[in-house]
This record gives C-alpha cells, sequence and structure tokens, in this order.
C-alpha cells in the first residue's frame, strides 16, 4: 500500500527538529547556550540591548523580542508577514529586525521569528547554505533514524525556515518521536546528545492558556511526563515515557480546541488503560 502523503502545511513540529540539531551543536563545541547569541546584526551598534540575549534565552522564547504570533489578523501578524509577505526571502532577517519589548528572560512570548533566528545561527555555523544544513539534517538526524521521507525548505537566503517547514510522512514523525522517546539513541547510537531531550521537555514557562513551554517542546503535567511537539492545526508528536508511547497526529482542526485537547488526553488514557 501507498504511504501517506507528507504533510503538505508548514507546521510547528519543525521547531523541536531545530532544538535536535542544536543541540547536536552544542555538543560539537560549536555553540554555547548561555553566550551571546551570534547576531551579526545586535552587535553593530555600541549598545543595543539585543545584543545580551543568549541562545538559551531564543530557544525558551524568552528572549523579549517583539513578534506577534497570530495566524488570524495578516494585517497585523509578524508571522504571517515574515512567512509570506515581504520578509519570505529572508525569515530571519525579519525576525532580527524586531526591537526588544521585554527584559531577556523576564516573559515568554511564542515566536517562530525566534525559531527562525535559531536556524540561521545554525546555518552560518554550519556553512554551505542551504545544502550545508540540509546536509546536516540529512546526515545526523533523518538518515541514522531511517527518515526517508523527511525534507525541509529553506529561504531564499538559504536559511531552513525551523520554524515551520519540515515536511515527512506520519511514519515518520513517529520516528523522530520515538527517538526523543529514547532520549536521542537509536539502536544504540547516540544520535541526540545524552541530555538534550531532556533539556527541550524541562518546563520553563506558562502561557495565557496555561500550556507549559520548555526549549523549544511543550510539556503537560499529566501523571505520564508527557510533551509534545505541537503544530499548526492540530498537528503533533506526543511522547508519552511512563507508558513507552509516541502518538503522532497529522489531521487538520483548531490546535487549541477543547476538543482536540480532550482527544489526546482520552487517547492517552486509553494507552495508560491498555498497559495496565
Amino acid at each position: 500500500p501507498t504511504l501517506p502523503l507528507l504533510v503538505a502545511l508548514p507546521t510547528s513540529m519543525a521547531k523541536s527538529r531545530l532544538h535536535a540539531v542544536v543541540g547536536m551543536l552544542v555538543a560539537d563545541g560549536r555553540l554555547v547556550l548561555d553566550a551571546p547569541a551570534p547576531v551579526a546584526a545586535w552587535r553593530r551598534a555600541p549598545g543595543d540591548p539585543r545584543a545580551r540575549l543568549t541562545l538559551e534565552n531564543l530557544l525558551t522564547m524568552r528572549d523579549g523580542l517583539a513578534f506577534l504570533e497570530d495566524y488570524v489578523d495578516g494585517e497585523t501578524s509578524d508571522v504571517i508577514e515574515m512567512l509570506f509577505g515581504t520578509g519570505q526571502p529572508d525569515v530571519a532577517a525579519y525576525a532580527v529586525a524586531r526591537p526588544l519589548a521585554h527584559e531577556p528572560d523576564t516573559v515568554f512570548n511564542y515566536s517562530s521569528g525566534t525559531s527562525n533566528i535559531v536556524a540561521r545561527i545554525v546555518g552560518d555555523v554550519v556553512g554551505g547554505g542551504a545544502e550545508g544544513v540540509r546536509a546536516l539534517l540529512q546526515t545526523r538526524l533523518f538518515d541514522p533514524i531511517g527518515m526517508r521521507s523527511a525534507e525541509i525548505r529553506c529561504d531564499e537566503r538559504g536559511t531552513f525556515i525551523g520554524s515551520s517547514y519540515v515536511y515527512a510522512r506520519a511514519r515518520d514523525f513517529a520516528r523522530f518521536g520515538l527517538l526523543a522517546l529514547r532520549g536521542g539513541e537509536w539502536d544504540g547510537r547516540e544520535v541526540i546528545p545524552a541530555g538534550w531531550v531532556d533539556h527541550g521537555r524541562t518546563g520553563r514557562s506558562v502561557d495565557a492558556d496555561g500550556w507549559i513551554h520548555g526549549a523549544h517542546w511543550w510539556v503537560t503535567d499529566d501523571p505520564y511526563g508527557t510533551w509534545w511537539a505541537n503544530g499548526y492545526e492540530g498537528q503533533s508528536i506526543l511522547c508519552v515515557p511512563a507508558l513507552d508511547a509516541g502518538v503522532v497526529r497529522v489531521g487538520r482542526s483548531n490546535a487549541r480546541s477543547e476538543a482536540l485537547l480532550k482527544w489526546r488526553a482520552d487517547i492517552v488514557d486509553a494507552l495508560a488503560r491498555a498497559a495496565s
């Protein structure tokens, strides 16, 4: 039988893949979490307060940059302008240009712009433009776990659009979820550095809806230790360590609807009943 088509929508599940490759570069000694983020534009003007932002601030989305993540009002939405408007040729440049709205590490603001700044940092460190970052993801993440359908998209400058664009079949998303569930290990091989999955799934912030965010992953307070990658219109990868289970959803619905949240909770509860 033919496998399902690639997911054909931009989805924030890509952010979890971005977090994984950052961990690889941190382990390689090529990036430092607590050092000022290597963003040249923030260092040009003496005294630019954004020069104090660290990679950790960006990964936890506690950077303080003014960015509106709104998929309804296109006239005021920074994410729509960045991905589909005049900012599209250089998504990171659009995000880098945003001013500070808050002191770093004081306010959580979910921001795809922040993710694309991180993706630019990754691309600059790796070198080789779009092909360089594609090779990194392919050889160090996709190939080792058999994600044969996975594809990324880059902007015209060659920056991986790490906020949104990783396409794959549902079974390959499940492979990535299993990798995370296993702490980054696959068939006895360390793919994601030891401890880095924990970095992503450690809760640090709570948004206005009560959702808990770690570092480019969402976290729950359920009794099973569930954490998850959440995408546009309800696409998600749930990792449920207490039940040794992963759940992938690639349907389309309101990502924060009560019905969808109840469905997810019911799935986890059903797995728990089956395990007992």
